[in-house]
């Protein structure tokens, strides 16, 4: 069963993995005990867009098994349209996340031949790309298949025929493809990006320039209207309209990062959505980053609008 919304703010697609998590810290092959959930960038921006209140779509291929179930139905409960189509010839991927030490997170993935490697253009719906405000991809996607990389194209097309702002996450997975043939592609559709996202790394895979603020007038330059560079504990910076402003972090103790740029991107699009200036709306997105990594867990922690002033509690922590 799949539910289907005539239109919405935002619409993303990719693979979402079920996700076992180790309780025990140290090396995987001693874990006895395992969470379980499901993990994946796109479906976590759209989870926390939910979240913040605007409408989100998530289209992926999923195994038909009981992890694919496990996945339309956490994203259904999450009020993300869910366009999670079956596919009887391949397994839901899955992704296996050890805690190595108190500080080092491991984690690794079995995706190969899985179903969300075969997406296609053919699974995209036009009319739904149409009706949205926003298309949101990362470079997970492309470097999954080569029909993925053509769905990705596709979808930013009819994305920017129809005047759909294009959003682009890099999200570097060198476990999939080597940084030259990452930022080749990058470099490739930025022409067709509005919103770029990307670590300081992440964005030196397509220029290799040095000093925040000289990467992201070279990545602009590439053709997005707005740059966002994360710099993880340390903030970010926005370039918009040849204005460069940055944020400071929000203090908070660090549980699991994963998942801390999804959150940070589905922060900033939902003020873009809501029509807030530029300061708010980085603002908004580091503070969401910040919620992401205080608790297990890839979406787990992202806030509604109400609790983004938690981040302003009291000293010792207590609300009265």
């Amino acid at each position: 069963m799949q539910e289907r919304n005539p239109s919405t703010d935002l619409v993303t697609f990719g693979e979402t993995m079920a996700l076992f998590a180790a309780r025990r810290t140290g090396p995987l092959r001693f874990a006895r005990d395992f969470d379980l959930g499901v993990g994946g960038a796109e479906s976590n921006v759209a989870i926390g867009v939910a979240r913040l209140g605007h409408a989100a779509t998530w289209v992926g291929r999923v195994g038909a098994d009981e992890f694919g179930d496990l996945i339309r139905t956490t994203l259904m409960g999450e009020g993300v349209s869910t366009h999670a189509i079956p596919d009887p010839g391949a397994p839901t991927g899955l992704m296996i996340k050890g805690r190595r030490t108190a500080d080092l997170i491991d984690v690794r993935y079995y995706r190969r031949d899985s179903a969300g490697s075969r997406l296609s253009a053919a699974d995209l719906d036009p009319e739904l790309i149409r009706s949205a405000r926003v298309l949101h991809v990362s470079a997970i996607t492309p470097a999954l298949s080569a029909s993925a990389r053509e769905a990705v194209r596709h979808a930013m097309t009819v994305a920017r025929a129809a005047g759909v702002t294009v959003s682009l996450d890099v999200n570097y997975r060198r476990a999939l493809w080597t940084p030259e043939e990452a930022g080749a592609w990058l470099r490739e559709v930025a022409g067709d990006v509005d919103v770029l996202f990307a670590t300081e790394a992440e964005g030196r895979l397509m220029a290799e320039v040095e000093g925040a603020e000289e990467l992201a007038k070279a990545l602009a330059g590439m053709g997005p209207r707005h740059v966002l560079l994360k710099f993880g504990a340390q903030g970010a910076l926005e370039l918009s309209g040849g204005v460069v402003r940055r944020a400071e972090p929000y203090r908070v103790t660090e549980v699991d990062s994963v998942g801390a740029g999804d959150a940070f991107a589905a922060g900033w699009l939902a003020d873009w959505l809501a029509g807030a200036d530029p300061e708010r709306r980085l603002a908004t997105a580091c503070a969401v980053g910040a919620f992401a990594v205080t608790s297990q867990g890839d979406w787990e922690s992202l806030p509604r609008r109400a609790d983004l002033a938690l981040l302003h509690s009291p000293a010792d922590g207590v609300n009265r």
